[in-house]
């Protein structure tokens, strides 16, 4: 009788099938642990994945700094060279009147005045180098009645331009407004930024007025008008208000502002009642028009005088001056003057209101 044969596995084959085996439990084990540890470290719906969102952060910190732009703002560097305040040369560049090297300027536009670069407005090329040297100038100019504060009018009307001294490479900036009725102290300068800043209300830098009235002026009035009125456009009041003369109907104040909206001083006294005759500026900040100045005249400020209005508003000091201080100063020529604002004044009455 035959005996069955027996398969006795060797021992090389019984160990390669317990480690397939162990590897196949091995994988298994390790499939459901992965599963699980997916399941515990899911995120919730929305948020980005730990190591994604490490990979972020580590990619923010690791990430080169911007490089700083270079140069000055395009609307400072103008101010500076006497284009204009920079709020007046924003709104060019926001026309497309300014340009850089032939290219349309943006505002945030920066430029490096040093360089060799071509700025033109309304397609005319600005000498940047010669602005960069132009010192602060200021002129003091007693505006007679008549005159519009405007460089060019269309009706050929008498500006109070048309006197001031010319300029090369800058131009004068008038430091607010007078109306064509209103006479006396007007500074020009060839600082935008300067002008700019002694305009801005929230300097509130006072202005005097001497003023001749026509009407019955009584206490409660006064007392109304330095307390504040309101006017179309908002409050308004004097900061000081003094009575100085007159006779009759017919009285004089001095008044004082600390902003220079239009027309402020008379529609004051004609919201109550009362109509200006006359209307001068007598002073703005500690700037006293002068007794000596002709109407339609004007006179340079010396450095003292233009540090004080840069201090007054936070601007460094100037260090140079046009004046020279080593000469004794040469008066206007007064009489010169004199005709010439006769002549002006001629002129202009057809204009008058």
């Amino acid at each position: 009788m035959k005996s069955k044969a027996v398969f006795k596995p060797n021992r090389a084959t019984t160990f390669a099938n317990s480690n397939s085996n162990t590897q196949s439990k091995s994988r298994r084990g390790t499939s459901r642990l992965s599963e699980q540890e997916s399941n515990s470290h899911r995120e919730p719906k929305g948020k980005l994945p730990l190591k994604q969102s490490i990979s972020n952060s580590t990619d923010k910190k690791t990430s080169a700094p911007k490089a700083s732009v270079s140069g000055e703002k395009l609307q400072k560097v103008l101010a500076r060279a006497g284009q204009g305040s920079r709020r007046e040369i924003e709104a060019m560049i926001a026309d497309n009147r300014v340009s850089v090297d032939g290219k349309m300027a943006t505002l945030g536009d920066r430029i490096n005045v040093n360089a060799n670069v071509k700025v033109r407005i309304d397609g005319h090329l600005i000498n940047l180098n010669h602005a960069q040297k132009e010192v602060c100038r200021v002129l003091m100019y007693y505006k007679p009645e008549g005159e519009l504060c405007t460089r060019h009018d269309p009706e050929g009307r008498p500006t109070v331009f048309d006197r001031l001294p010319k300029l090369t490479g800058s131009r004068w900036i008038a430091v607010g407004r007078l109306d064509i009725n209103t006479s006396g102290l007007l500074l020009f300068t060839t600082d935008g930024e300067l002008a700019n800043r002694l305009m801005h209300p929230s300097r509130e830098v006072e202005r005097e007025y001497s003023v001749r009235v026509f009407g019955e002026v009584d206490d409660g009035m006064i007392q109304r008008l330095r307390k504040g009125v309101q006017l179309e456009d908002g409050p308004a009041n004097f900061k000081a208000i003094k009575a100085v003369g007159g006779t009759g109907l017919n009285q004089w104040f001095d008044v004082t502002l600390v902003e220079g909206r239009n027309r402020e001083v008379r529609r004051l006294w004609e919201s109550q009642g009362i109509q200006v005759s006359r209307l001068i500026r007598i002073r703005y900040g500690n700037i006293k028009l002068m007794k000596s100045l002709p109407r339609g005249g004007w006179e340079e400020m010396d450095l003292q005088n233009v540090n004080y209005l840069r201090e007054l508003v936070s601007l460094p000091p100037e260090t140079e001056s046009k004046l020279d201080v080593t000469r004794q100063r040469r008066r206007p020529k007064t009489g010169q003057i004199r005709r010439a604002v006769k002549r002006y004044s001629e002129q202009s009455k057809r204009y008058k209101k």
